[in-house]
């Protein structure tokens, strides 16, 4: 499937036959399945990831060969008009997630895990992964292409960016465990490892760098490697002086992520999900 692919999206046809639609159905299944996905554990990878670019570009290639059609489903109180290629995902019951009444959608071409809790009205793009047992709050966003690991929480209103293009960009990576807080944002292909704790308002992105109380450093992206959150990390939203000019002067601070503990049995006991409710 991949050399077909990558033929497909380096190769543009004047029209696509049925055999390219097939093609796609059957890519689009396998991430449905997990079979595929867009980025993939690589212990020999810097930040344990590695960017599966041809899937990438199979999610693409659904973009540039679909139609845009009608699939309201009342056209009156609710038009929607979106690709042919990248309708709602079909969810069966015997898959063991629960989608709460009250607006959510899945697009089709992501993997979501058995007992993912989804609360309305949150959204999950194509090309993400979502693992078992994971909670998606209210008004959450899963961004394309991003993975989020095994029990998790994505809280009410937190933002998981997406990472389609360039192809051979690295998505938001969001590792097993990890409790992201309402309101917080990851973006730009930024790593939170496993087991963190971002507490509300929390902003990740390669413009912001991570100062470590705790250990004494500071965790910035570079022009080969994105930020990478260390593993049982709680942070929190913080700010730092502007030492000159007239910043200095009017004294005001800027924005910054701040690492103020490592994960403990007292953190664990204030964040743990609730499993009654799974």
């Amino acid at each position: 499937m991949q050399s077909e692919i990558e033929q497909l999206f380096d190769e543009k046809p004047q029209s696509y036959s049925d055999e390219h639609f097939r093609l796609f159905e059957r890519f689009k299944n396998a991430l449905n399945a997990g079979a595929i996905r867009s980025a993939q554990p690589d212990p020999m990878a810097k930040t344990g990831w590695r960017v599966n670019a041809w899937v990438k570009k199979g999610i693409l290639i659904g973009f540039r060969m679909g139609a845009v059609v009608d699939m309201s489903v009342n056209a009156t109180r609710q038009p929607w008009f979106d690709k042919a290629t990248f309708p709602v995902q079909r969810i069966t019951a015997d898959r063991g997630i629960r989608i709460v009444p009250g607006g959510s959608s899945i697009r089709d071409g992501c993997y979501i895990g058995r007992g993912v809790t989804c609360m309305p009205p949150m959204y999950i793009n194509t090309g993400s992964w979502v693992g078992d047992g994971t909670m998606v709050d209210s008004h959450a966003l899963v961004g394309s292409c991003a993975q989020v690991g095994v029990n998790c929480h994505i809280s009410a209103a937190a933002q998981i960016g997406g990472v389609l293009e360039p192809v051979g960009a690295l998505p938001v990576i969001i590792e097993d465990e990890v409790m992201m807080g309402g309101n917080s944002g990851v973006y730009e292909g930024t790593v939170v490892k496993r087991r963190v704790v971002l507490g509300s308002g929390v902003i990740l992105n390669r413009s912001t760098p991570v100062y470590d109380i705790v250990q004494g450093g500071i965790h910035r992206a570079t022009d080969g490697e994105p930020l990478v959150i260390p593993e049982d990390a709680v942070v929190v939203a913080g700010s730092r002086a502007i030492t000159k000019g007239r910043g200095h002067e009017w004294g005001l601070s800027v924005y910054t992520p701040v690492i103020i503990k490592y994960r403990d049995s007292k953190t664990d006991t204030r964040i743990q999900l609730e499993d009654l409710l799974r």
